[in-house]
Formats: structure tokens, C-alpha cells, sequence
């Protein structure tokens, strides 16, 4: 398994190859991607700022982590995984919610195109997050966060704002 190439898929998630991250995002392949979301018992989103030495979205407020599954491995798999590495945490109710495509132009020359599972997890423990991923943390409330996304939308990445959109009509 290779952390460097992305499974590319079509719109049913069906496997059509590997590429290499950074040339997928460059001509703005589909592929095959994960979003963490972590609640704690008050309901409140655990949000990551991510790391200022990222590729694209430097700096950028985001979902609890993230990350482009290897080939092999299941999608909880790499839910787990990633939410392990980025963030110090586990979480055993974390579980898929839905899955989405999206295509966003990106800083940076980069364009994100993605089929992207989504996994909603509760958890009141404190990350314990990894400086080379991510930068700080926060946990918030969801009439804080529509306030701050409305605001100040430049601040969050573009997949974020489109899973809160999606997630904050459901309960968690």
C-alpha cells in the first residue's frame, strides 16, 4: 500500500486505477476520499485547523480529519487510520453517515474531486493532535460555526463546508 497514490473511481465508486496525490489534484481526477466528523456528548464538532506546511488548504479549519484511503484498505479502515494519526484519538462509534462528490478549484494550482465517504464519531476525549498534520484544534457549536462559516467562509475548506451543509440538519 502506497500513502502517495489515490484510488481513482467514477461516480459509483467503482476502481479505475492509482494515481499519484499531487497529479490527481493537479488535473482534478476523480478518486476515491475520507472525512472524519467527531461530536462530543454536548453535541459540539470537533473541527482541526490544518497544518501550515500542507500541499493546499494550509491553515484552513476543516472536519476532525481526512485523508484518501490506500488501495486495500476498507474505508473505515483508513477512517480510523487517519483519525489515529491527525488527531491522537479513536473513537468506537465512529460510523459511515454518506457519501458525496464534489469539485472544488483549490489554492495553490489545485483542484479537489472527490468521492468522499463520510464517518460521524462521538468521543469526549482530548486529541492529542500531530503538529505535522494539523496546526490547532477547536470544538464548537453548530449555531457558533454557522455564524463563523458566514462570516468568515474563506476560513474553512471547501469539502467542510459542504459536509455542514449536510450534517447540521441531522441529528448527531
Amino acid at each position: 500500500m502506497n500513502p502517495n497514490l489515490v484510488i481513482l473511481v467514477d461516480s459509483s465508486d467503482k476502481v479505475l486505477g492509482e494515481m499519484e496525490k499531487l497529479e490527481a489534484h493537479r488535473k482534478g481526477i476523480l478518486h476515491r476520499a475520507i472525512s472524519v466528523l467527531i461530536f462530543n456528548s454536548k453535541g459540539e464538532w470537533l473541527l482541526q485547523q490544518r497544518a501550515s506546511n500542507k500541499y493546499h488548504s494550509p491553515m484552513l479549519w476543516s472536519n476532525t480529519a481526512c485523508t484518501h484511503p490506500m488501495n486495500g484498505e476498507a474505508t473505515i479502515t483508513a477512517a480510523h487510520r487517519r483519525l489515529k494519526e491527525e488527531m491522537g484519538m479513536e473513537s468506537s462509534s465512529l460510523e459511515k453517515a454518506f457519501s458525496f462528490q464534489y469539485r472544488a478549484e483549490l489554492d495553490k494550482g489545485m483542484i479537489e474531486h472527490e468521492l468522499d465517504h463520510v464517518f460521524i464519531g462521538n468521543t469526549d476525549n482530548s486529541p492529542e493532535i500531530n503538529l505535522k498534520e494539523v496546526e490547532s484544534y477547536k470544538y464548537i457549536s453548530t449555531d457558533d460555526l454557522q455564524i463563523e462559516i458566514d462570516t468568515s467562509p474563506d476560513e474553512f475548506t471547501e469539502w467542510f463546508k459542504i459536509l455542514f451543509d449536510r450534517v447540521k440538519l441531522e441529528p448527531n
